[in-house]
C-alpha cells in the first residue's frame, strides 16, 4: 500500500509560508508537523504502508530537506516523491508538474512505477480528482488536517480494505 502524503493542510494547518530568509513559518496557531504523531499512531498497525511525498515541499526544498522535517518513524516509511529533482533538468517536466492537479501528479508517479495497485492519498486539495478515484482520497479540512476524528477514521477504514 502506498500513501501519498501532502504536508500543508494535513500534518499542520495550511498556513505555511517561506520567509525572505528561507525559513518556513506557520502563520497559524500550533506548530509545523504538529499532527505528525497522529499519523505515526494511525500507521503503526500497518507496517506494509510506504509513504510517497506528494507535497510542494519537495519541489521547493528538495527531497532530503522535506524528508528531514518528518519524524524518524515516518521518514523510515518513505519510498519516494511525486516530484523528482531530475524534473528540473527538463523545463517541460517542470511546467507539466506545476500545472497538474495533485491527482495527476500521483497518476504520473504510478505510471512511472508501472503499477496501480493499492494506494491512498491524504490531501486538503481535492480539485482535479476524477469521480472514479475519489475513494482513494482522504480529503482534509486545510485548517484541521488529520486532527479531525472523521479523517483519522476514514484513513483507518481505507487502510483496512
Amino acid at each position: 500500500m502506498l500513501l501519498f502524503l501532502d504536508y500543508d493542510g494535513v500534518l499542520h494547518p495550511d498556513a505555511v509560508y517561506r520567509r525572505v530568509d528561507g525559513q518556513i513559518e506557520l502563520l497559524s496557531e500550533g506548530a509545523l508537523f504538529m499532527w505528525a504523531p497522529l499519523l505515526e499512531e494511525l500507521l503503526q498497525p500497518f507496517p506494509e504502508v510506504g509513504i510517497v511525498l506528494s507535497t510542494s515541499w519537495v519541489r521547493n526544498l528538495g527531497f532530503q530537506r522535506a524528508k528531514g522535517m518528518l519524524s524518524a518513524a515516518l521518514a523510515a516509511r518513505l519510498v519516494g516523491a511525486t516530484w523528482h529533482s531530475a524534473m528540473k533538468r527538463n523545463s517541460t517536466d517542470t511546467v507539466l508538474w506545476d500545472q497538474q492537479s495533485r491527482y495527476e501528479q500521483i497518476a504520473t508517479y504510478l505510471n512511472r512505477l508501472g503499477r496501480f495497485d493499492s494506494w491512498l492519498a491524504i490531501d486538503d486539495d481535492g480539485s482535479g480528482w476524477p469521480e472514479d478515484s475519489l475513494h482513494r482520497l482522504v480529503k482534509t479540512d486545510g485548517m484541521l488536517g488529520i486532527s479531525e476524528a472523521r479523517v483519522r477514521q476514514e484513513i483507518i477504514s481505507t487502510l483496512r480494505r
